[in-house]
């Protein structure tokens, strides 16, 4: 399978089934686009008023060299294999601990309804934390490294249970042969020195919570009871925590809107604040809700991926360079196979945890009783639920299988599939023309790039 695409003055070819990138001059990207379904006589035939016989005949002798090569036109070796993917044996290797299902903003698209999940307000208790960093050891096989995040909610409202518990999973690391790496997801408005000296000592990763400018931030993420600015009140934080990790080891995440469709000003705004780890993402809403983003509004967001594009280019040749999520792709290495094709892992590998112990496929199934899988007492008592996951993968579904990015996305997420589809091997599809766009943006990001190496 053959994605041909221009971007900001670059011809790029990207063969997807062996992730060969392809950086080419006109003739070449024309020739690629007939190759498969037409002679070389027929090629001359439909280009000759473009280019002379003798470059056709060139470009096209060169275009059959690196198929050979394995680098254009490759065939598809994973599909094959599916069948004995679906069959690997899996281990849990982390948990996302909602140590809280309380917070203290009062953000308008938040699916867990202001950290209530559409239930009770809770905090979880040390022995259920505890049972179930149990359970993750004893579930992850010989896997040695293991990922907790501690989620909400807002955690630091339960701080002393996720100090309780970091001190417990460090106490059985060395007789296990396990290593932790916790997480903390924040939105910052208690955070403080004491906080940070344990984060910065204990979290592998901050995720901070913001979403750009002050108006749009304030806009979308109030605080309860309206007690003054959340902007104003984390920035300051923010900063803090970024510097203190030496700009490493942390990122700030903020969500976009139908209110800011001009959301690169937000992911700017970040930037020239001083943060240099930086996620702004699409919220996923249903259709009624006033902040939702639309089909109509697809266009005008690819334009402002095209912007931040070529601004992040500019900076970074200027030596004053940003990482953006969404463009950050390993295009010479990448994840394993297994995360190619299935994604993150929800609901075999990674599952959430409730205040009150019970597992879900992830944080944002909570609350659904369908997908209730067991609880840190049991263990998982819904090995069906686990399976039915474990065999969704990008041929499972119908609109990934002929996708060019399926490689990259691995599918999608699971829960907006469901959400919007009531399947979890469908497509949430203004996601997907995203996160295309975001793809393309990436490659051509490492293309331009590469001219500098």
């Amino acid at each position: 399978m053959i994605h041909q695409y221009k971007n900001n003055g670059y011809n790029i070819v990207l063969d997807v089934n062996s992730g060969s990138v392809h950086v080419v001059d006109d003739i070449v990207y024309d020739i690629i686009g007939l190759y498969e379904n037409n002679t070389l006589e027929q090629i001359t035939d439909a280009l000759r008023d473009r280019y002379s016989v003798q470059d056709i005949k060139e470009a096209y002798e060169e275009i059959g060299e690196l198929k050979e090569a394995g680098q254009l036109f490759t065939e598809d070796i994973y599909e094959p294999y599916i069948d004995n993917f679906k069959d690997r044996p899996t281990v849990v290797k982390a948990l996302c601990l909602h140590i809280a299902h309380d917070c203290n903003l009062a953000c308008k698209y938040c699916f867990a309804e202001e950290g209530e999940y559409h239930g009770r307000r809770a905090l979880m208790s040390y022995e259920v934390g505890k049972k179930a960093l149990d359970f993750l050891v004893a579930n992850s096989g010989s896997r040695k490294n293991l990922e907790v995040d501690f989620f909400g909610g807002e955690p630091t409202m339960n701080f002393e249970v996720v100090k309780q518990l970091v001190e417990y999973g460090r106490s059985i690391e060395e007789a296990n042969n396990k290593k932790f790496r916790f997480t903390l997801t924040t939105n910052g408005i208690l955070l403080n020195d004491e906080i940070l000296d344990f984060a910065n000592k204990e979290m592998s990763n901050i995720v901070l919570s913001i979403d750009g400018r002050k108006e749009i931030n304030d806009l979308m993420r109030p605080t309860r009871n309206n007690h003054g600015s959340s902007y104003d009140i984390i920035m300051p934080k923010f900063k803090k925590v970024a510097e203190s990790r030496n700009q490493m080891n942390y990122y700030v995440r903020g969500t976009f809107t139908h209110n800011n469709l001009d959301f690169s000003e937000d992911v700017l705004h970040l930037a020239d604040e001083g943060f240099e780890q930086i996620s702004v993402e699409p919220v996923v809403a249903q259709p009624t809700d006033s902040y939702a983003i639309r089909e109509e509004d697809i266009p005008f967001l690819c334009e402002q991926y095209d912007i931040l594009a070529k601004e992040i280019i500019k900076r970074k040749k200027a030596g004053k360079g940003f990482n953006f999520f969404h463009f950050m792709i390993d295009i010479n290495g990448g994840p394993c196979v297994a995360k190619r094709l299935s994604g993150c892992g929800s609901g075999c590998e990674y599952l959430a945890v409730t205040p009150w112990g019970d597992f879900y496929p992830c944080h944002q199934f909570v609350g659904n009783e369908d997908f209730l899988m067991g609880n840190v007492d049991d263990g998982i008592v819904r090995p069906d639920i686990r399976d039915m996951f474990k065999n969704s993968n990008v041929y499972s579904k119908e609109k990934c299988k002929n996708c060019f990015a399926k490689f990259y996305c691995s599918g999608g997420c699971a829960a907006n599939s469901y959400n919007f589809h009531g399947n979890i091997n469908d497509a949430y599809d203004v996601g997907c023309e995203l996160q295309k766009k975001r793809i393309e943006c990436a490659i051509m990001i490492r293309a331009a790039m590469a001219e500098e190496e």
